[in-house]
């Protein structure tokens, strides 16, 4: 792919260019499996997601508003509006928590991409399963490389990446699945540069809106697509302009050289990281720190006198304030952005999974106990070195009997640096599926992995969806 190495033209130009004339088979070995990966996952999540507050909320209005047939409700099964069928997929895709990160973007990049594009797919009718790979590969290479343009963190700036940036991430994706020109996918970006929002607000004040946000990034995506196709220009300089989304959204603290630079030829989406955990991913470096020190030498929990936990400035304010709250969650989101309870869950049952982040688990007396002596702070060298990313943790369990246990952990399970096993994602997706809200197929975690490695050779999407359709 040629980019304007001049850099003339708004960044949405490369990015339209690069996001439309993207093919599967240009794409390495390496590409393509990271792509499969991430569709997984993210379905899996999905399977999880299903019985997660609200989730029927937003399935029951899209039922009531009805409308034209075109993409599948996962899991519930049925065919609704695109853009509606995108914004339940997503938010069932992020409800959990479970999905993807890029831990040094801070953001889940699956989330919104996945089921724009299949939404987009089925929309499309000439879509094979190559044309979902490549148009799954661009809208989190989007998504990605604007993350890692960032220079302002998510506090300072008040906005949650995952959200905010996956308009333009689901935008591409559903744009290269609808078979957008350069053209029209340019005016998709600026029209839904309207729409592009995510608040910050929604982590401190334990909203379930959290979980959601960037279901409304996959929905306007499908909006902003299908009004391009008929020819509404949108915003030229979206990103760049005097009013672009730079100025506007993260005051002018971004670098469209680092988006541009080997653009088509390095691709970004490598870099993901996935959550062993179902929760925020600020907390697994700690939950892993733990789980290797209880390794080392488990003793119960009423033999600790303290756990400290340093970690960034960022990092503490996302998953360690309020402290009277985070040390005693009464709901859902509270634990899981909470490091008090995740390490003291973690540390009294030797894992920490779907199970700990149930509306009835997590005010459990012994699990809030320790938590109450957990201690986190600033770590400044931790802080110096790691503000922008998500954050390591240096771990010390201290006995009564005067004794500790000391562990650092850098990279969190799941990062590149320390990746996944396939055992690891098949218990996950495992765990997921036990909880959804349908009867599934017997196998339909076998039958999912088969389905999305099959993909490349498909004609269509079709035989994706089949495994993710209730068994009456």
């Amino acid at each position: 792919m040629t980019t304007n190495s001049n850099f003339d033209s708004d960044l949405a130009v490369d990015l339209a260019e690069f996001a439309s004339s993207l093919k599967a088979e240009g794409l390495s070995s390496e590409v393509v499996e990271a792509v499969k990966t991430n569709i997984f996952d993210t379905l899996a999540c999905a399977l999880a997601g299903s019985t997660a507050p609200a989730v029927s909320d937003l399935k029951e209005l899209v039922e009531e508003w009805g409308g034209a047939k075109q993409a599948d409700l996962w899991v519930f099964g049925g065919k609704y509006p695109a853009q509606q069928a995108a914004w339940v997929n997503s938010g069932m895709s992020h409800a959990r928590d479970y999905d993807d990160t890029h831990d040094a973007a801070i953001l889940h990049a699956g989330v919104s991409t996945v089921p724009a594009a299949i939404a987009a797919a089925q929309l499309s009718k000439n879509c094979t399963g190559a044309d979902l790979i490549a148009a799954v590969a661009a809208g989190l290479e989007v998504t990605c490389r604007l993350g890692v343009a960032i220079e302002v963190d998510i506090v300072a700036s008040g906005f949650i990446y995952s959200s905010l940036l996956g308009y333009f991430g689901a935008t591409a994706a559903a744009g290269r699945a609808l078979h957008l020109t350069p053209n029209e996918m340019h005016n998709a970006f600026g029209i839904v540069f309207s729409s592009a929002a995510g608040n910050h607000q929604v982590s401190r004040d334990a909203s379930l809106m959290k979980r959601f946000q960037p279901a409304l990034a996959a929905q306007a995506a499908l909006v902003a697509v299908q009004l391009a196709k008929r020819g509404l220009r949108g915003v030229q300089n979206v990103f760049q302009g005097l009013d672009g989304f730079f100025r506007i959204y993260l005051q002018n603290k971004a670098r469209p050289d680092v988006v541009h630079k080997g653009l088509g030829q390095r691709f970004e989406l490598l870099n993901l990281s996935y959550k062993p955990f179902p929760c925020c991913r600020d907390t697994h470096s700690a939950v892993g720190a733990v789980l290797r020190a209880r390794a080392k030498g488990f003793r119960p929990a009423e033999e600790i006198d303290s756990i400290t936990v340093g970690v960034t400035g960022p990092g503490y304010q996302m998953v360690c304030t309020p402290e009277a709250v985070r040390a005693a969650p009464k709901t859902i989101v509270e634990a899981q952005f909470s490091i008090p309870y995740a390490v003291s869950a973690a540390w009294i049952d030797g894992s920490l999974g779907m199970k700990h982040f149930l509306a009835n688990n997590v005010t459990r007396g012994d699990v809030h106990a320790l938590a109450g002596r957990v201690r986190p702070y600033v770590h400044e060298e931790i802080h110096q070195t790691w503000h922008r990313f998500v954050t390591p943790a240096a771990v010390s369990i201290r006995f009564k009997d005067g004794t500790t246990l000391d562990v650092q952990e850098d990279y969190a399970l799941g990062h590149p640096n320390n990746p996944m096993s396939k055992e690891d994602f098949t218990n996950k997706a495992l765990d997921c599926a036990s909880y959804s809200a349908t009867k599934l197929s017997k196998d339909v975690v076998k039958t999912l992995r088969m389905a999305v490695q099959a993909l490349p050779s498909q004609p269509s999407v079709d035989g994706l969806l089949a495994s993710l359709r209730p068994v009456f």
